[in-house]
């Protein structure tokens, strides 16, 4: 994607960030594709995305626990709140595509099991020259339909800018 085609100053363009993020990770991102990682919203400062639940995330239970279905593994929410995290400093950047990000400190605080579909929401405290901050809250569905949060976290993430 070119910079004339993700142009997020002309009219908030975020819905392109989106777009070509969830077509990046679909077709680059093997373990965020497989595990059903989107794109839900994209703002300035800040980024939601999820994933669904599926018995493939789920911690491994004993055959005579079969009153309620397994919890998600906390690894799950872990990466999300380290992929949205990161992500969302694009959304600070002049040239949000010509910007490598990697990840220097992660936090996670498991608050309860997650039992159903994850959303992570990242908010940008902020970004410097070299060095950007976010954190990330998790909330998951309850078997009766109930929202609560999972999981909240924080990123430190290391940015490289491309040099003119």
């Amino acid at each position: 994607m070119t910079e004339e085609t993700l142009d997020i100053a002309s009219d908030g363009g975020y819905d392109d960030i989106a777009q070509f993020l969830q077509s990046y990770i679909d077709e680059y991102q093997d373990f965020l594709s497989w595990i059903g990682t989107s794109v839900d919203d994209v703002g300035p400062g800040t980024m939601t995305m999820s994933i669904p639940y599926d018995q493939k995330l789920t911690n491994v239970r004993p055959a005579t626990d079969t009153d309620r279905r397994p919890d998600i593994h906390g690894g799950i929410a872990a990466t999300l709140i380290d992929t949205v995290g990161g992500l969302a400093l694009r959304t600070e950047l002049e040239n949000p595509v010509d910007a490598s990000i990697a990840t220097i400190n992660l936090n996670v605080n498991y608050l309860r099991p997650a039992t159903g579909d994850l959303t992570a929401t990242a908010n940008v405290i902020r970004v410097g020259g070299t060095v950007g901050v976010s954190e990330v809250t998790v909330e998951s569905t309850t078997p009766d339909g109930e929202t609560k949060e999972v999981a909240t976290g924080q990123g430190s993430y290391r940015v490289f800018r491309r040099e003119d």
